[in-house]
């Protein structure tokens, strides 16, 4: 909106003089000033920008939000200077009033709120008498940014302590009940073993079978105590440049004697020029492990796993697409919630520990499912700055 000084301003430019000129420019350069003065004082971030993204201002709260200073983005493409932040996501409402939410990863982890108005240049006047006005174009947008860190994580964090106060209870009375005894069973079993190998060869053919179920159960069980005490205490990453080529072929070699037994193919395209990202090798490779894992049993025997390594310009991927049954369409929601799964023997924590370590390296996680043919996870982990991603409805930030 223009000011009355401006609009009169207008209406005289033809008659200004040139002795006038220093004297409206001062008026002008005050007026700009006192405007500046009022955005930079508000603590909303705003960010002025011209139709195709490239940023006309922005104020001193928008340069705190995300970490740069008004030399760096002025005149710059929004896309380019907050990456992960696509235009036409922004832009895409044409006229209409946009309102999103997005995580900003620096200079501080945040979750902002912020809506999208287009502004519209005046309508044009043609004939001498009465007006015809032209439909009014959109040659910019303001973008106001509200942070909302605090509100959207108090509720999350009620929503997570009651879950994280369920399974700590549960893990520690599982751990404390079954942890003992099953460190019996095992050595019980061992001595077991040794014996029956004096056993003459047809009894010892009758107990062996029922003696190895009983040694894969107690396995089993182990297992998931482990899982409930990894999804209890979160290991810190201890990250360094890596191939993450290499850490898949570890990853299917380590497997390599259940893709024999279950006779499985797997299948893996991993593109040679991908960077060295910085990772946590250990704990990247459990994630590989447990998709791996629940790629098999998804796919019983005689399944095909596709293993394809990939990159952008921002982000190296790695997607794993099965020939099991997949997930129906009321399960899709409930996939990395804890407990919740599909197999007879699952703990429901597995993936639940895979979304936690990729979004600890700042990664994302897509899953498509077309139920009856198969299921593609992938991972995406980005090797440049990340600086923000867009949040869809409802979803949790990356801490949680």
């Amino acid at each position: 909106m223009k000011s009355a000084f401006v609009d009169k301003l207008i209406e005289r430019i033809g008659r200004v003089g040139s002795e006038d000129v220093q004297t409206y420019l001062a008026r002008l350069a005050k007026e700009k000033g006192f405007l500046e003065t009022i955005f930079n004082a508000i603590q909303e971030g705003v960010i002025v920008t011209e139709a195709a993204g490239r940023i006309t201002y922005v104020n001193q709260a928008a340069c705190g939000l995300f970490g740069f200073s008004r030399e760096d983005c002025m005149d710059r493409f929004l896309s380019d200077r907050l990456r992960g932040l696509e235009w036409g996501e922004i832009a895409g409402g044409g006229e209409q009033i946009i309102s999103r939410d997005m995580e900003v990863f620096y200079p501080e982890n945040r979750i902002l709120n912020f809506y999208v108005v287009p502004l519209k240049n005046e309508p044009s006047v043609r004939g001498k008498k009465g007006s015809v006005s032209s439909e009014p174009a959109v040659t910019g947008y303001a973008v106001i940014l509200r942070d909302i860190t605090e509100t959207r994580r108090n509720t999350e964090q009620t929503i997570e302590s009651e879950r994280l106060s369920a399974l700590t209870l549960l893990a520690a009375g599982v751990a404390h009940e079954i942890g003992n005894p099953l460190n019996s069973l095992h050595i019980h079993m061992q001595l077991m073993e040794r014996r029956l190998r004096k056993l003459p060869e047809e009894a010892r053919e009758s107990l062996q079978g029922s003696l190895q179920i009983a040694k894969e159960e107690i396995t089993r069980l182990d297992s998931i105590i482990t899982q409930f005490l990894h999804a209890l205490r979160p290991t810190p990453l201890q990250t360094r440049p890596e191939n993450i080529n290499s850490i898949v072929e570890e990853s299917v070699a380590f497997l390599e004697a259940e893709i024999a037994d279950r006779n499985i193919l797997v299948e893996q395209e991993l593109r040679p020029d991908l960077p060295l990202l910085e990772v946590d090798r250990n704990q990247l490779k459990q994630v590989f492990y447990n998709i791996i894992k629940n790629a098999f049993q998804a796919m019983k025997s005689d399944g095909i796993l596709r293993i394809r390594t990939d990159r952008d310009d921002r982000s190296i991927s790695i997607a794993f697409a099965d020939t099991g049954g997949g997930i129906s369409p009321d399960h899709m929601s409930s996939i990395f919630q804890p407990y919740f799964t599909t197999k007879e023997k699952g703990s429901g924590l597995g993936l639940l520990i895979v979304r936690r370590i990729v979004r600890a390296h700042g990664g994302e996680i897509d899953v498509i499912s077309n139920e009856g043919i198969g299921l593609t996870l992938t991972i995406r982990l980005p090797f440049r700055d990340q600086r923000v991603r867009l949040l869809g409805p409802g979803e949790p930030e990356a801490s949680t």
